[in-house]
């Protein structure tokens, strides 16, 4: 047991009701006096000493609380920043597939603008062809009228020719024969009516063969 003196507990008493500071801690229960006022000053700073235990206690387990608090939102914090980071990735991702498919798509476009100029290029090749061979056609065609009437002209004049060459040596001849005979001083009254009937066959088919071969052109032309 500690036992201090009269002047000593009076200091410990002023120091306590001066300014408040006072023995802590278990050092409290080992003095011993037969003075009240220090058995109270001993009650007091025992009292005291209770309460800042408990306010410290208090005060720990707050901060513990509040430590777990913190270490709970430092948790949920970083698990925010996890997410951030996750999405930020997800969106950086796709920012670059939507880049990557932008570019295919421009590049598409500028093959199918390609394409469609080239396809333009050969459908106006196309339709120049297109009238080349009708105008190619139209001259084949012409010619081909050409030569066909020049042909036909040309047959035609062919047979008209001969057709005429045959009438006249036939009219020759049977002319020949007609004069012999009236030179021979025989009866030419038969040959006579023979010839005629011989020349109004032979204009007659001569006009019929002439006729007949215009109408046929004629025909032809019309077709």
């Amino acid at each position: 047991m500690i036992k201090l003196d009269k002047n000593s507990e009076e200091n410990l008493i002023n120091l306590l009701e001066s300014k408040n500071i006072g023995l802590e801690g278990n050092i409290v229960k080992l003095f011993e006096t037969e003075n009240s006022d220090f058995k109270e000053y001993l009650i007091k700073c025992s009292n005291k000493d209770k309460d800042s235990r408990r306010k410290r206690l208090e005060i720990t387990k707050k901060v513990q609380s509040q430590n777990n608090d913190l270490s709970i939102l430092n948790e949920e914090n970083q698990k925010m920043m996890n997410d951030l980071q996750s999405t930020l990735k997800e969106t950086e991702e796709q920012r670059v597939k939507i880049e990557i498919q932008n570019e295919e798509l421009i590049e598409w476009r500028k093959e199918n603008e390609k394409i469609q100029q080239d396809l333009q290029k050969e459908m106006i090749n196309s339709e120049r062809a297109r009238i080349d061979a009708e105008d190619a056609k139209i001259n084949a065609l012409n010619d081909l009228d050409i030569l066909q009437k020049r042909n036909q002209t040309e047959l035609i004049s062919t047979i008209v020719r001969v057709a005429l060459y045959i009438i006249v040596g036939v009219g020759i001849v049977t002319t020949g024969v007609y004069i012999v005979t009236l030179f021979s001083g025989k009866d030419a009254q038969i040959i006579s009516a023979a010839w005629s009937n011989i020349i109004g066959i032979l204009l007659t088919n001569s006009f019929s063969i002439v006729g007949t071969i215009m109408g046929i052109k004629y025909a032809t032309e019309k077709k």
